[in-house]
């Protein structure tokens, strides 16, 4: 069955290299030691307000995305926000400001979906380009991590389409991926289907290289890799910025 994974793995990652434009994408599974879960978040931009971005850890393990140039930014609105957030044993990674509705419900004994049901698509029509979301729990015995996008039925504003993906067990090497796109275009076309097995390496530099490398390198912004330790829940964190 490895043999099998990692031939559709690698085809996924040969459709990833080939798209100009995926936009924002999460990566969440296991390392291949089965120590530690890996989240992976990257942004890309087409636009001078969208690329004048750096992402910035916290002294907290929060992670927040920032201006390079305050002088260049148009309207931070939809590009400024904290794409990775913790509270507890819970370790949040999405593609806005969803991030913190995750974090106050889990905060008030609510849940990832329950939070998320509060929310919608991202009102930059005629994108309307989806939210995804992710969770890794280390207090769930139930699920390993958990993946959701919501988005309109083909750019049709009157119908929301809500799809969490959970995983009872991850697969040691493995994570699954979303993005925001499924290419580009005008409007941009939102991902399909379900969420695409991806590889994952114990190294964690060797894991943010290796989307970084695969990624358009014109549209490609900021890419950060957490690990979270399944035992001690130590995180790890790598950022790459392009500017």
């Amino acid at each position: 069955m490895t043999a099998k994974w990692s031939q559709t793995a690698e085809l996924n990652v040969s459709r990833l290299q080939s798209n100009p434009y995926p936009g924002r994408g999460i990566v969440i599974g296991l390392t291949p030691d089965g120590t530690r879960y890996a989240q992976v978040y990257w942004i890309m931009g087409r636009s001078e307000n969208s690329r004048n971005r750096v992402f910035i850890e916290e002294a907290n393990g929060f992670l927040r995305t920032e201006a390079k140039d305050p002088a260049k930014l148009t309207d931070p609105s939809l590009v400024i926000y904290y794409p990775v957030r913790h509270i507890g044993a819970a370790h949040i990674v999405t593609n806005g400001d969803q991030t913190d509705t995750i974090y106050e419900a889990l905060q008030n004994g609510r849940t990832f979906e329950q939070a998320l049901a509060t929310r919608t698509w991202e009102p930059d029509q005629p994108n309307c380009t989806p939210r995804i979301s992710g969770l890794v729990d280390l207090s769930d015995e139930t699920c390993a991590y958990k993946l959701s996008i919501l988005k309109t039925n083909q750019n049709d504003e009157s119908q929301t389409m809500r799809h969490y993906f959970h995983y009872e067990q991850a697969i040691a090497g493995f994570g699954h991926f979303i993005s925001t796109y499924a290419g580009d275009g005008n409007p941009l076309p939102s991902f399909q289907g379900e969420p695409q097995l991806m590889p994952l390496f114990d190294d964690i530099k060797q894991t943010a290289a290796f989307y970084w490398d695969r990624l358009n390198a014109d549209n490609r912004i900021s890419l950060l890799v957490k690990t979270i330790d399944k035992v001690s829940g130590q995180a790890e964190m790598h950022v790459i910025n392009k500017l």
